[in-house]
C-alpha cells in the first residue's frame, strides 16, 4: 500500500469480509493517494481518492478512481470499508460527499494534471455538489490512442435533452485536463455521438443566449476568487486553456493518472 494511506485501523478488526477484502486491496503498489480527508472532531470517518494505476494494462474502459469511505466505530472496535469505481474525480468526490465528506476537502491537489480552464472548474463543481441529480448511464476510460475519459448519465433535472455526457480531455504534457457537458435526446443519439465523433460536442440548452449570461457569471467569479489565491495564471476566457505552472505538472507513475 501507498505510505501516505493512512487509514488509521490499527487495534481495529474489520465488520465484514466485503470491509477486510478492501483494506488489503489497498496494500496493492499500484494505488496512488490523490486526496484524503478525516472527518472531526472524533475521526470516526476518512474520506479519500485514489488511481489504481493496474487497471491501464486491465479490462479496456474501465474506470481507473476509486473513491474510499471508512468508517470507525470505536465502541465496538471494528471498521467498515465501501468503495465505488468512477471514470472522472468529480463523480467519484461526489459520492463521497453524498457519504458525508465535504466538497471543498477532497480536491486533487499540486503534483496532479490540474483544471485547464474556467469552464472546467464550473463543471467540476456543478457535479460534485449535484447530489442525486445524475442518474449513472456508463463510463469508458481511454489511455491507448488519446487520452480522455467520458461519463453517460440522465439529468433529472434537464426538461431538454436529459441524456448528459461529461468528456474530460487530458494534456498530460502540460500537466491539465478540461471537461466539457454534452447534452443528447436519448442514449442512442449520445453513443453514436461518442462512437463517430462527427460534429462538436452538443452544448446543453442552459448554454444558449437567453441562459449563456448565467454560466458566464458564475465562470468570472470564479475566477475572480482564484485571482485572490496563489494563482497568476493569464485567462483569455471561458474556452482558453490555461498555461500550466511548473507545480501542475504530475508525478512520475507507473500508468497513466486518469
Amino acid at each position: 500500500m501507498n505510505d501516505t494511506f493512512d487509514f488509521d485501523l490499527d487495534d481495529l478488526s474489520p465488520a465484514d469480509d466485503a470491509s477486510a477484502e478492501a483494506v488489503e486491496r489497498f496494500w496493492d503498489e499500484d494505488m496512488v493517494l490523490l486526496s484524503q480527508h478525516r472527518s472531526t472532531p472524533h475521526g470516526s470517518h476518512s474520506f479519500c481518492l485514489a488511481h489504481d494505476q493496474s487497471l491501464t494494462w486491465g479490462i479496456p474502459g474501465a474506470p481507473q478512481l476509486v473513491a474510499v469511505v471508512v468508517a470507525r466505530d470505536l465502541s465496538r472496535g471494528t471498521f467498515t470499508v465501501e468503495t465505488s469505481s468512477h471514470a472522472t474525480a468529480s463523480f467519484a468526490q461526489n459520492w463521497l460527499v453524498e457519504r458525508g465528506c465535504p466538497p471543498g476537502s477532497i480536491l486533487v491537489g499540486d503534483g496532479f494534471p490540474q483544471p485547464g480552464d474556467d469552464l472546467t472548474l464550473q463543471i467540476e463543481q456543478q457535479v460534485r455538489e449535484s447530489g442525486t441529480r445524475y442518474a449513472f448511464l456508463d463510463s469508458y476510460t481511454e489511455d491507448i490512442d488519446r487520452v480522455e475519459t467520458w461519463t453517460l448519465v440522465r439529468d433529472s433535472r434537464a426538461a431538454q435533452a436529459p441524456i448528459r455526457v461529461f468528456l474530460q480531455d487530458w494534456h498530460l504534457d502540460a500537466g491539465i485536463y478540461t471537461m466539457r457537458e454534452g447534452a443528447f435526446a436519448d442514449v442512442g443519439a449520445a453513443q453514436t455521438w461518442l462512437d463517430e465523433r462527427s460534429g462538436p460536442l452538443p452544448e446543453p440548452p442552459e448554454y444558449d443566449d437567453r441562459n449563456g449570461p448565467v454560466v458566464r457569471a458564475r465562470i468570472a467569479r470564479m475566477a475572480l476568487a482564484r485571482s485572490f489565491g496563489t494563482s497568476e495564471l493569464p485567462r483569455t476566457g471561458p474556452n482558453a486553456l490555461r498555461t500550466p505552472a511548473a507545480a501542475l505538472v504530475p508525478r512520475p507513475v507507473q500508468g497513466r493518472l486518469l
